[in-house]
């Protein structure tokens, strides 16, 4: 019986699309078997993958997690894309138990008093909404592109993810944003007109600004605090693996 590393299965995986194009890495991906898993957010990059998954009828679950507190321009976006490309997103919700005791504990809009208050925040509402969608997934798709942060350099094709126990896949960590801008003006893709407001990453509405000229595309992503590496714990595994320690 042949024991399989992860972990070398997925250095493998990512040599395999290093080779292929987009629509190529998604279709290698969807026939890999399992249940395969699309987060998006809405932004300019995961457009571009759910029109790829849309516009070659991929058998991979597109969601995207209902915050409660995202930009009507994002929740218009939703119903716009599944229209144009006749799928469903489907929508994860945080827990209104949940959000009651963050309220509580730190107030509604504590996450701008300290990093553990916006920590708990993103738990509450991103976190423990993506274990739900995730569950049963066997491969994991995201948007992130190595372009994106200093943080996200080394992002790559394809990784082991220990703490959910599956293959996170990164179909785009080559692409720069001139190549997701042309693809989206090429191929008629419905993107939010944040971005044209100065929104390159759009996550929840109190938590992102424009960004000003020559900052990172993330800069504008909770603005307040002062550690240029700051994620809400989607893509970082200690904050994943607190989370889950915590249901």
């Amino acid at each position: 019986m042949t024991v399989i590393n992860p972990i070398e299965e997925a250095e493998a995986l990512a040599d395999k699309l290093s080779g292929l194009d987009l629509a190529g890495r998604l279709s290698f991906v969807a026939g890999l078997g399992g249940r395969v898993v699309f987060t998006t957010s809405l932004g300019i990059e995961d457009q571009v993958i759910t029109a790829e998954i849309g516009t070659h009828r991929l058998p991979i679950d597109v969601v995207t997690l209902q915050t409660g507190r995202l930009f009507k321009e994002t929740l218009d976006l939703i119903d716009e894309t599944e229209s144009q490309y006749d799928i469903h997103i489907a929508r994860y919700e945080p827990e209104q138990a949940d959000i009651d005791a963050y309220a509580a504990k730190y107030g509604m809009n504590g996450f701008y008093e300290s990093v553990e208050a916006r920590h708990a925040c993103c738990g509450v509402r991103k976190l423990k909404p993506l274990a739900r969608a995730l569950a049963g997934a066997t491969i994991w798709i995201t948007g992130l592109r190595r372009g994106q942060s200093a943080n996200r350099a080394e992002t790559p094709f394809a990784e082991y993810d220990a703490e959910r126990h599956l293959l996170k896949v990164n179909p785009l960590a080559d692409w720069d944003i001139d190549k997701i801008k042309a693809f989206v003006a090429d191929n008629g893709v419905p993107i939010n007109p944040l971005h044209a407001r100065g929104y390159p990453s759009i996550g929840c509405e109190p938590c992102t600004r424009a960004i000003k000229p020559g900052e990172p595309e993330r800069a504008g992503r909770w603005w307040w605090e002062q550690d240029e590496k700051r994620e809400c714990g989607l893509h970082v595994a200690e904050e994943a693996a607190s989370i889950v320690a915590q249901q």
